[in-house]
C-alpha cells in the first residue's frame, strides 16, 4: 500500500467528507476545505445549522465512500467551462473563486493585487464519487487510504473571512495516519479538556470575566492575585540580579507621541481611538465644545515611553548598555468572539524590556538575554529541550522594510549565531520579520506537547530612526544606537495561564495560592488551628484554617480539590503531643513531624525553589 503524507490525507479527508455531504444534502454549496494541524474542514450551506445527528450520519455516510474504495480522479478543464459547470450547479462560492481566479490570478485575498496577474486557463478538478471540487491536490488515489478520522466539531465562518460576507458551517474533523495515533491525540484532547485555565481557574478561585467591567478584562481574585504577586516578585528580583534597571510608563500617551512612533499609521488596527482629556465628562455629556483639544491614546506597547526617558538627556558610549525594564499593561482591540480566558484578552500586562547598546555590544546582550530566558524557562519546571527557537527574517525580494541594509544583515546574523552557539534548532521564517526588524521567538511545549509562544527578542531599526536617538560615539560624532524588544512570559495573564494547564492547578510550593491548610477535627480544635495558622503567617507561609462543621473526610477532600500542597490535620492528639500528622500533596503516607520542624523545613522549601 502506497504511504502518503500527512497533509495529503488530510485534504483527501476533506474531499471524502464532501462528497459524503453532497450525497445527503443535495442542496449544499461548498466553500473550501483545506488540511489544517491535526486534520481538516469544510466550509458549507445546506440552509440551515448543522446538527450533532447530522454529523453522525455524515460519518457513516463517509465509511461507505472508504469501504467501497472511491477513487480519486484528476481532471483539467479550461477555466471558463469550470465557471459554466460550477454556475450550472449553483455554486455560487465555486464561481466566485473561479472568476478571482481568472481575473486575479488567485483565488487567495492576500495574494490577490501583489505584481502582474497570472493569466489562468485551465484549473484542475478532482472527482469522488459524484463529488466534482476544483482542487490542486495532490489525494491519495482512493478514499481508503485517508486514515483514521472522526468528525469533531461545528462552528461558523464568514466566507473568506469577511463579516461581511454570507455566514457558512465549518465542519471540523481530526485526521491521522492510523487508529492508534487518533486515539492518542483524542487522549490528549480530554487530557487537556480536564487542564484547560478557565475551567481550573473557575475551580480554584483564581479569577473571572465581568461583563459589567468588560470583556478581555480579567478581575484577579484573592488567590490568583496571589500567584501574580509571586511571580511578579521573583521577575522583578531576577531583573535587578541581572543588572536591569526599572522604570514606570502611564497607560495613555499624547496623540503625537503614537505619531512620531509609527503605531498611528501602522498600528492603528490594533489600538483604540483617542480620548478627548481637554474637557471632563461632564462637560462631554453637556455637548460643551472643546475649548482646547487634547487627545491621547492608551497604550498598545511600552516602547515609545522608554525611547522618551532615553531622549530626556543626552548620552555618550561610555553609559551603554542601557537595560530598562517594565511590567507594564497594555490595551489592544479585539474583537468580542475571538476573545479567550487568559490567552486572548483586552488588557495585559507585558513583562517588558528595551535594551540599548552599542553595535560592539549587541552579541554580548542577546546572549545574556538568552540565558536569561532560559533560566526562566527552567524555573518554572519546563524542560530546556522542549523550547524551539524561531528566526523571524526579511525577504529581501518582497520585504518593505527601514534601516540599511548593512543594519538588517548585521542583526539577522547575529541573532542566528547567538541562536546557533546555544545549540537550538533554530528554525527560520523567511519573510517573517517585521518591517522594522527580524526577531527570535521562543515557544515551550507543555506537558501535553503543545507550544506556547512565550518570550521574544525582536531588533527595531523603527523607533531609533523616528525618535532620532543618538550618542556620541569615541570620535565625538552622533551616531545610532540598536534597540532591542525583550518579553520573557510575553504576558502575565497568558504565562499564568500557560502555567494552570501544564501544571493542572497543582503548582509549585513556592507560588500556590494556599501552601497550608490546616483541618480542625472538632470545634474545640479551632483555637489551636488559628494559633498554628498565625505561626505560620509570621513566617510568610500562606494558610488557610478550615473550621467548619463539616466531617474531617469532607475537609481533606475539599483541600484535595483545591489542590494545597500539605494539609495539617489538627485533634486531640496532635495537640497532646506537639507533633503535626500532615499529609503531602501526591504522597499517601502521612507524615509525623514537629512544629517548628515543620515550619523550619517548609521556609527552606519555598526559599529553595525560589
Amino acid at each position: 500500500m502506497q504511504e502518503y503524507p500527512i497533509e495529503t490525507m488530510r485534504h483527501s479527508a476533506a474531499h471524502v467528507m464532501a462528497t459524503a455531504i453532497q450525497k445527503l444534502f443535495p442542496q449544499a454549496k461548498f466553500g473550501v476545505g483545506p488540511d489544517i494541524e491535526n486534520g481538516f474542514y469544510y466550509d458549507i450551506d445546506i440552509g440551515r445549522p448543522v446538527t450533532e445527528e447530522d454529523l453522525k450520519q455524515i460519518t457513516q455516510e463517509m465509511k461507505k465512500i472508504i469501504k467501497n474504495k472511491t477513487k480519486f480522479i484528476k481532471k483539467e478543464i479550461d477555466i471558463d467551462e469550470a465557471i459554466d459547470f460550477f454556475q450550472s450547479n449553483n455554486q455560487t462560492y465555486k464561481v466566485e473563486l473561479l472568476k478571482d481566479l481568472k481575473e486575479k490570478g488567485s483565488t487567495s485575498v492576500n495574494e490577490q493585487d501583489q505584481g502582474d496577474v497570472k493569466k489562468i486557463e485551465k484549473v484542475s478538478f478532482y472527482q469522488t464519487g459524484d463529488f466534482i471540487d476544483l482542487c490542486r491536490g495532490p489525494h491519495v488515489e482512493n478514499a481508503s487510504q485517508i486514515g483514521a478520522f472522526k468528525l469533531n466539531k461545528v462552528s461558523g465562518a464568514y466566507w473568506r473571512g469577511d463579516e461581511k460576507n454570507p455566514q457558512l458551517q465549518r465542519i471540523y474533523g481530526l485526521s491521522f495516519a492510523t487508529k492508534e495515533e487518533l486515539n492518542q491525540y483524542l487522549q490528549r484532547i480530554k487530557e487537556a479538556e480536564k487542564r484547560d485555565h478557565r475551567k481550573l481557574a473557575k475551580d480554584l478561585d483564581l479569577y473571572h470575566i465581568d461583563e459589567m467591567v468588560g470583556l478581555g478584562l480579567p478581575l484577579w481574585h484573592p488567590k490568583g492575585a496571589i500567584i501574580w504577586h509571586e511571580i511578579e516578585s521573583f521577575w522583578y528580583k531576577e531583573h535587578l540580579k541581572n543588572g536591569y534597571e526599572l522604570v514606570r510608563t502611564p497607560h495613555i500617551g499624547k496623540k503625537q507621541l503614537w505619531e512620531t512612533s509609527g503605531h498611528w499609521g501602522f498600528y492603528n488596527d490594533s489600538m483604540y481611538p483617542p480620548l478627548e482629556v481637554g474637557q471632563s465628562l461632564e462637560d462631554a455629556q453637556e455637548k460643551k465644545e472643546v475649548k482646547e483639544s487634547e487627545q491621547y491614546l492608551i497604550k498598545p506597547m511600552n516602547c515609545p515611553f522608554h525611547v522618551r526617558i532615553y531622549k530626556h538627556s543626552n548620552h555618550s558610549y561610555r553609559e551603554f548598555p542601557f537595560r530598562w525594564a517594565e511590567c507594564g499593561t497594555v490595551y489592544r482591540y479585539e474583537k468580542k468572539g475571538e476573545l479567550s480566558g487568559l490567552t486572548r484578552v483586552r488588557g495585559f500586562t507585558q513583562d517588558d524590556a528595551h535594551i540599548i547598546c552599542r553595535a560592539d555590544q549587541v552579541e554580548e546582550e542577546l546572549e545574556r538575554v538568552v540565558d536569561f530566558i532560559l533560566f526562566m524557562f527552567k524555573a518554572f519546571g519546563f524542560n530546556l529541550d522542549d523550547v524551539n527557537v524561531y528566526l523571524s527574517v526579511r525577504d529581501p525580494q518582497k520585504s518593505k522594510s527601514i534601516g540599511s541594509e548593512e543594519g538588517w544583515k548585521f542583526t539577522e546574523s547575529v541573532l542566528e549565531k547567538v541562536a546557533n552557539n546555544k545549540g537550538f534548532k533554530l528554525q527560520k521564517d523567511i519573510g517573517g520579520a517585521a518591517f522594522y526588524g527580524p526577531k527570535l521567538d521562543f515557544k515551550v511545549k507543555d506537558v501535553l506537547g503543545r507550544e506556547w509562544q512565550t518570550s521574544t527578542l525582536q531588533f527595531d531599526f523603527n523607533l531609533p530612526e523616528r525618535f532620532d536617538m543618538t550618542f556620541i560615539n569615541k570620535e565625538g560624532k552622533e551616531e545610532r544606537p540598536y534597540m532591542l524588544h525583550r518579553v520573557l512570559f510575553g504576558s502575565y495573564e497568558r504565562f499564568i495561564g500557560l502555567l494552570i494547564e501544564h501544571y493542572a492547578g497543582d503548582f509549585p510550593l513556592w507560588f500556590n495560592p494556599i501552601q497550608v491548610a490546616i483541618l480542625s477535627v472538632a470545634d474545640r480544635h479551632i483555637d489551636e488551628a488559628n494559633k498554628l495558622a498565625e505561626k505560620l503567617k509570621t513566617e510568610l507561609i500562606r494558610v488557610q484554617v478550615d473550621g467548619s462543621a463539616e466531617s474531617i473526610g469532607k475537609k481533606i477532600r475539599n483541600a484535595e480539590l483545591q489542590k494545597i500542597p500539605y494539609i495539617i490535620v489538627l485533634g486531640d492528639k496532635e495537640l497532646e503531643s506537639d507533633q503535626l500528622t500532615i499529609r503531602k500533596r501526591g504522597q499517601k503516607e502521612q507524615l509525623q513531624i514537629k512544629v517548628n520542624d515543620f515550619i523550619n523545613q517548609l521556609v527552606q522549601d519555598v526559599k529553595d525553589k525560589k
